[in-house]
């Protein structure tokens, strides 16, 4: 999904995910404005482009308007993956030209730019500091005319001219500068309480497409990362769906046999119940029926691979030798920190790269933990869903309820399956109840789309084999009149055990 591809006419960034948002890159010939509050990322950005010119065999100029100094700029970005100390000064040129500005004023800037360009023969110029130009300008009139020539510049050489300036804390109205660009970018680093979240957003560009909105992104040892959002990337399917590819078995017997037979492939499924209910154990079971045909895939919050694997040992799973053999994948991510996009893409990638079929997706509820905006979850999951439907994949979700017990008989009383659940076909319902001394497990098909489903409750078992669902709901329903019982205040005769 931070895959970097470009439209004949285009200019690539080499900035995994950037391009994605600009439709192919940006627009050859183009002067365009990257504006940000200080560390936001411009100057990474910049060096970043520049770096990518040279190593594809192009030359790129990057002139500066501040009075930092080329050697700390250097060990900042130093460190960096793209950079190439090979690359300079013949591929990639740097000059300060924070003296000729204030000595000479803007009109000695634009010779001193176009001499270079000539020079250097770039088809790639970064000019890091337009602030300072635009208070060395005597007026308004004669900052729009250095504008002006900038673009005569960059269309007179075939080059495209980055201008990167600065903001506050929130983006600037559109000035005049700006309505004379061809585009304009904005980078933040925003605060939600004690996080932190780095985002960019196209604010205008011409000639062409873009994902509109905000994109988280990085700036990693690999230099800045963008991770597209996820609803606008995959507002549409990447491939037409096709559904009703017959049915796979979610490798309880008793389970596949309340839901018709199995589960229709490809859809997807919620598993609700509180913590320790076996929500986890069964989307072992689910993935134990992955082969060489049908590679799976587990993503979790809250346990690591080797505990999963630990696991699945211990109930004798067949899921053990297919995560020794690799027909299994688990992928972890810590609920502590984390994008909410790089998740999706991390999942779609896996699936791509390995052509799963069985998907685990296990506490969908980290994905709200570690969302900055919980609201857009139930989106980023549905643009998610859609597209794994459309790769031929079968999805398990697990989602956390509350502890709380039913009520008045009522199995389901307490529980909550918004979000997730409106892009679900099926649903599985799974619940403590506590009798006589004892606690009871019991589980029930909520829905399941085109299938004939036994919606009874049943109670089963853990054990050492996993789970194990007894086939007749009498028990489930002995437990569940008890607790009726007891709510009424009537006598509650001991629960018969078959």
């Amino acid at each position: 999904m931070t895959a970097v591809y470009a439209p004949e006419g285009r200019l690539t960034t080499g900035v995994p995910g950037l391009d994605l948002v600009l439709d192919g890159g940006f627009l050859r010939g183009g002067v365009y404005i990257l504006q940000g509050q200080p560390g936001a990322g411009k100057t990474i950005l910049g060096n970043q482009m520049c770096f990518h010119k040279a190593a594809s065999g192009g030359r790129a100029l990057y002139i500066t308007l501040l009075a930092e100094s080329h050697s700390r700029m250097m060990a900042h970005i130093g460190a960096l993956s793209f950079f190439d100390l090979s690359a300079i000064p013949d591929r990639l040129s740097y000059l300060s030209a924070f003296r000729e500005l204030e000595n000479n004023g803007l009109e000695a800037l634009l010779g001193l730019i176009r001499r270079e360009m000539r020079t250097s023969q770039a088809s790639l110029l970064v000019l890091d500091g337009l602030v300072a130009a635009e208070e060395s300008a005597t007026s308004a009139r004669e900052f729009k005319k250095f504008i002006h020539e900038l673009q005569t510049l960059t269309a007179i050489n075939d080059s495209t001219t980055f201008l990167l300036t600065s903001t506050g804390a929130s983006p600037l109205p559109l000035a005049a500068e700006h309505t004379m660009v061809d585009g304009v970018i904005d980078m933040s680093n925003r605060l939600y309480g004690r996080r932190s979240e780095r985002d960019l957003q196209v604010l205008k560009r011409r000639g062409g497409g873009y994902l509109q909105g905000r994109h988280s992104f990085r700036i990693t040892s690999k230099g800045i990362i963008v991770h597209p959002r996820t609803e606008a990337l995959l507002r549409r399917p990447t491939q037409a769906d096709s559904p009703d590819r017959g049915r796979m078995t979610i490798g309880v017997d008793g389970l596949d046999k309340a839901l018709g037979g199995g589960l229709l492939h490809p859809t997807t499924t919620l598993v609700i119940g509180p913590a320790g209910i076996g929500k986890t154990t069964l989307g072992l079971h689910f993935l134990s029926g992955c082969d060489v045909d049908e590679p799976g895939l587990l993503f979790g919050f809250y346990e690591t691979p080797e505990r999963i694997a630990s696991h699945a040992k211990s109930l004798n799973l067949p899921l053990a030798e297919h995560l020794s053999s690799g027909t299994v994948e688990v992928l972890w991510q810590p609920a502590t920190e984390g994008l909410l996009d790089e998740i999706c893409e991390r999942i779609v990638a896996s699936v791509r790269r390995r052509k799963v079929k069985r998907l685990f997706l296990d506490g969908v509820d980290g994905l709200s933990k570690l969302a900055v905006e919980p609201d857009r979850v139930s989106h980023a999951m549905s643009a998610l869903t859609n597209e794994l439907r459309a790769l031929g994949v079968t999805t398990l979700y697990s989602s956390e309820a509350e502890l709380g017990a039913p009520v008045l008989g009522n199995a389901y009383a307490g529980l909550s399956v918004k979000g997730v659940s409106a892009v679900a076909e099926n649903a599985i319902v799974m619940r403590f109840i506590n009798r006589n001394a004892a606690h009871y497990r019991i589980i029930s098909v909520l829905k399941a789309r085109n299938s004939a489903i036994d919606d009874h409750w049943h109670t089963y078992r853990m054990t050492d084999a996993g789970i194990i669902v007894e086939p007749d709901a009498g028990q489930a329903e002995r437990v569940l009149e008890s607790l009726t019982h007891a709510r009424n205040g009537q006598c509650n005769p001991p629960i018969q055990e078959h």
